[in-house]
C-alpha cells in the first residue's frame, strides 16, 4: 500500500509536517516539489492528458460529423 506524506527539509533533515507511523528501516521515495507547485501538476498530468484526447478510438466520432 502507497502512502504520501507531506514534509519540508530542514537542516538537511526531511521532517513530517503530519502524524506517520513509519517502522524503522521502512525504504521511502522522496520528490522533490517546485515552489510553484502549478507547473508541477500541470507538466505532471500532460501525459495523461494526452492519451485522453489524443487516441484514433475518437475519429469515428469526427467521420460521424
Amino acid at each position: 500500500m502507497l502512502t504520501t506524506l507531506w514534509a519540508t527539509v530542514r537542516q538537511g533533515k526531511i521532517e513530517l509536517l503530519e502524524f506517520g507511523d513509519i517502522p524503522e528501516g521502512t525504504k521511502v521515495l522522496v520528490t522533490l516539489l517546485p515552489d510553484d507547485e502549478t507547473g508541477f501538476w500541470l507538466n505532471a498530468s500532460q501525459s495523461s492528458l494526452e492519451a485522453v484526447w489524443d487516441n484514433t478510438e475518437d475519429d469515428i466520432y469526427a467521420q460521424l460529423l
